[in-house]
């Protein structure tokens, strides 16, 4: 028996630039990269988003901006 999924979220990266910030774990630079987000229902996309994500090039942990 198959599982079929009818929803799917699909990311891909249009860029990514220096956040001009320092990790508060290990010191190191931060990178932020930009994403193009699809949520597709039966290969129609439904919704589409730009999301930023935050990581730090030395430890490798994604970091949440403080608000």
């Amino acid at each position: 028996m198959g599982f079929l999924s009818v929803i799917d979220t699909q990311e891909r990266v249009i860029g990514r630039k220096g956040a001009g910030a320092a990790c508060p774990y290990c010191g190191g630079p931060v990178l932020a990269w930009d994403y193009d987000t699809h949520l597709v229902f039966c290969c129609l996309p439904i919704s589409h988003k730009l999301k930023k994500k935050y990581y730090c090039t030395l430890c490798s942990r994604r970091l949440v901006p403080a608000h």
